[in-house]
């Protein structure tokens, strides 16, 4: 199964102050750096939000990204798919309570939209607020607006229940991001999901798959984290996963490769595609690494067993339903 699941590109930190500490004098040149290597390198599917980037940055995500897109040759821009995430605001309502926020979005984007996707469930606080949503975006599908519909943060039964509904309409919906990692393995591991995902051809997408550089190459004594809330969770965190971490570097060195391979190629392992968050043309080519090779049976239910032993986890998305 890994070897038909390619890895794609999240934009999450591209205006993010909060987080990545983003600031455009520093970084926008080296993220349409990073935006041309991974598409050189055959990374195709770009993930982004209309509520990504942080502050006077909000939107900013897609707006980079749109600009990038347009700087390529027609012949590269049309090998992409292009994403983005809607959020449920809570004065979003309704069928039509999308109209302008994807209107906005197209906008940043330069035109180039392929897929859009419901950016939460709001199943668990707001049960009557998603269906209508949905069904607006389904019209926006129907009419050849977008492409495709997919959603994020959904369990099983809800992916059912909403697919069986999007089909009497004749959309199919293709996608469903949820947090995976090692440091989040149980909604990989457990099968149901997946299992779920296989049965309605819906592909499962892994976002953070990296745990927010945790799963990347450190010292393991927690020097060097970074700065503001990540180095808060790297101080919590990192201590207490040496024992994968361990595992990742002796599996890495087999291969020749990083550890963030192994991470992603985890994922890979259990058929999602990991989209993680590419700053550097570095990173882009070390997620294109993780594609010229795969985890065998053993490594991966190795990487299983210790993921689970471990007695810390990614904070869970709260929005997350059943």
């Amino acid at each position: 199964m890994a070897q038909s699941v390619s890895i794609g590109v999240g934009t999450w930190a591209w205006g993010n102050q909060f987080l990545w500490g983003y600031r455009p004098d520093l970084h926008d040149v080296a993220l349409e750096a990073t935006f041309k290597r991974a598409v050189a390198l055959g990374l195709h599917f770009f993930d982004t939000a209309d509520s990504y980037g942080t502050g006077r940055f909000t939107g900013r995500s897609e707006q980079l990204l749109g600009g990038f897109l347009q700087a390529l040759p027609p012949q590269l821009r049309n090998d992409l798919c292009v994403a983005t995430k809607l959020a449920p605001f809570p004065w979003r309502l309704g069928r039509r309570g999308y109209d302008r926020a994807l209107q906005a979005s197209r906008q940043r984007l330069g035109g180039r939209l392929d897929r859009v996707q419901l950016h939460w469930s709001t199943a668990r606080y707001a049960p009557w607020q998603e269906w209508p949503l949905l069904e607006g975006l389904a019209d926006r599908v129907i009419a050849g607006e977008v492409e495709s519909l997919g959603v994020s943060n959904m369990g099983p039964r809800r992916l059912r229940e909403v697919q069986r509904k999007l089909g009497e309409r004749g959309v199919r919906l293709v996608s469903l991001q949820i947090q995976a990692s090692l440091l989040a393995p149980e909604a990989v591991t457990g099968g149901e999901l997946v299992a779920c995902c296989r049965e309605l051809g819906v592909d499962l997408i892994a976002y953070s798959p990296l745990a927010l550089g945790l799963l990347c190459d450190r010292p393991g004594d927690g020097t060097g984290a970074p700065k503001g809330p990540r180095g808060l969770l790297f101080r919590r965190l990192r201590p207490r996963i040496e024992p994968l971490l361990a595992l990742m570097r002796a599996i890495a060195a087999d291969h020749g490769a990083k550890t963030s391979e192994v991470a992603l190629n985890w994922c890979r392992a259990h058929g999602a595609m990991p989209i993680p968050g590419l700053r550097t043309p570095e990173q882009a080519e070390g997620a294109a690494a993780a594609l010229a090779w795969q985890l065998d049976e053993q490594e991966r239910l190795a990487l299983d067993r210790q993921a689970l032993a471990l007695p810390v986890r990614m904070p869970a998305n709260p929005f997350l339903s059943d």
